[in-house]
Formats: structure tokens, sequence, C-alpha cells
């Protein structure tokens, strides 16, 4: 653990040693500039208004609630869901440090998904009216805020194609090139990670059995492509792996 002070408090809070930089948050880089290599401390200051923490397993926000903010993660990881009727869930994403939440469903006004933390996780919480208020003083909010809606587009094209056409070897593949990529993004080692999702949620998220995701996983480690030590996952053969998911 680490102890950050910010400008908003009198005192220090801890949070994890893997605190993703400002620089590399979405949320947190609204209204600076494209071209700008770092984002403006006063802005970050009007656009972040509180600080959140919540545990392991805690909502974070309902399916249908009233969208009143957006998150930036700070750090740790959750993961959004749809629920059934019958009790069943279909994991939609799993978000980590950098990452932000809620911006797909600005459209609507309401949640579209459950949010819950997959471990201990820092937010940042951006109040829809305040970042309203926001877009009408600066000129590049608007245009940036499509920017990230654009890439939830993308990410959500590219689930679809994973479930309709890969094999599971294939999306397990992509899955943690995906993970390793989205890590180094934000500044974080692209080799080495901790999946904070459960075996069972990596397979309801690529559509395939929890026995399937072990197994997979296992094939990976003998085949000399990853190490895998309960969650901490090392990728020693990315060439590899990328080569499977263009089977």
């Amino acid at each position: 653990m680490i102890t950050l002070t910010h400008a908003k408090y009198d005192t220090p809070t801890e949070i994890d040693c893997n605190t993703v930089a400002c620089r590399n948050c979405g949320i947190c880089r609204l209204g600076t500039p494209l071209t700008a290599t770092h984002a403006d401390p006063r802005l970050l200051e009007r656009i972040a208004k509180n600080r959140r923490q919540i545990k392991r397993g805690e909502l974070l926000y309902g399916m249908g609630e009233p969208l009143k903010a957006l998150y930036a993660i700070r750090s740790g990881s959750i993961k959004t869901y749809l629920s059934t009727m019958d009790g069943r869930s279909q994991i939609t994403g799993f978000h980590i440090a950098g990452d932000p939440i809620g911006l797909a469903d600005l459209t609507t006004g309401t949640y579209s998904t459950e949010a819950r933390a997959l471990e201990n996780t820092h937010l940042c919480e951006i109040p829809v009216d305040h970042l309203q208020q926001l877009a009408e003083e600066l000129p590049d909010l608007r245009s940036q805020l499509t920017h990230l809606l654009c890439n939830e587009i993308l990410r959500l094209q590219k689930l679809t194609l994973l479930l309709g056409k890969k094999t599971a070897e294939e999306r397990l593949a992509s899955f943690l090139l995906g993970i390793a990529q989205r890590y180094h993004q934000r500044g974080f080692s692209s080799h080495e990670f901790n999946l904070s999702m459960s075996r069972n949620d990596i397979g309801t998220y690529l559509g395939i059995a929890e026995e399937t995701v072990c197994r997979t996983l296992t094939r990976f480690q003998d085949e000399g492509l990853i190490d895998n030590q309960r969650r901490l996952i090392r990728i020693l053969n990315a060439e590899r792996l990328h080569t499977l998911t263009q089977s």
C-alpha cells in the first residue's frame, strides 16, 4: 500500500500501489486538449468532485437506477453485468484502473447494467449535472466524451465478434492479450498482472464453461505460453498467444 494526499482532503488516504496516474485515466483527462501530454491539475479538481471507496463484492450501482454520476477507477477493478429474471447473469465488461464507468448510459439517463467491485476499489466520481455544466465551458469536453463513447462501442463490437466467431482457446487468448494491452496503456506491466475476476466470471464473460477456462489456462501453461499462479498471470509467449487469436 502507498499513501496519497489529495488536495481536497486534509488527511491522507491509503490506496493500492497499482493506482493509475491521472495522465493515463480517460475521465481525468476530459477537457484537456487531445494534443496535451499532461492533464491540467486545476481542471481535474473541477471534474472529479468526489472520491469513493467500495469494498470487494459491494454494488456501485444497480440496473435501472438513475444515472447520477460517471466514475473513473483509480485502483481496483469492477465488473458490469446484466441479470435475468431466472437469476442468470451475463457479464458485459471487466473494468480496471483508468477505465471510465457509466459512459454508455449517458444517452438514456439510467444505468443499463449493474456494477460490482471485484476487489477493494477506489474511484473518482463525476456528477452528471456537473459534467453538463462543464461541457458548456470546455470546448474539448464534448468531443472527448464522444471519443470515449466510440471506444466503448468498439469494445462491445469486439466482444460480439469474440463470442460469435472464436473457439474457446481463441477467446481466452484474446482475453489475456486484451487485459495485458489495457494494463500497458495505463502504465503497468503488460507481462505480469493479477486477474481479479473468478474463473467462473471469465467463463460467463467469454461464453464458455468454468471448467473450460481452467483446462485451457492449464494447457497454455503446459505449452509455455503463460505462467499461471492462482490469480497471478505472467505472459511468457505473447507472440504465440497472438497467433492463436488469428486462427
